[in-house]
């Protein structure tokens, strides 16, 4: 995706974000936000007895500023029960981008 004119890789960020030790997984889609410019959006689904919250929420993006430049940080983190896959196990990132409308 292409983030402020500079190209971003979402698997960059989900590694970025997968590092952290309460996230079990991530998925990282583009959303246009209110000027129609795309920024990076993350769906993350916690390890077992990680409670999301704003804090949680505010502790993953410092630990992604910390690895990332800013312009590759989500504007946003959304903490889901799971991510929508296929049989097969790949991550169905259409329907994240269906929900984000």
């Amino acid at each position: 995706m292409k983030v402020k004119g500079m190209w971003v890789s979402p698997i960059e960020i989900e590694g970025a974000l997968l590092e952290h030790s309460a996230v079990q997984e991530a998925a990282v889609i583009g959303v246009a936000d209110d000027n129609k410019l795309t920024r990076p959006a993350a769906y993350v689904v916690l390890r077992v007895g990680e409670l999301a919250s704003d804090a949680k929420g505010q502790e993953l993006m410092e630990h992604l500023k910390s690895r990332l430049s800013a312009y590759k940080c989500p504007q946003k983190i959304e903490f889901v029960q799971q991510l929508p896959k296929t049989a097969t196990g790949k991550i169905q990132r259409y329907k994240l981008r269906q929900g984000a409308r």
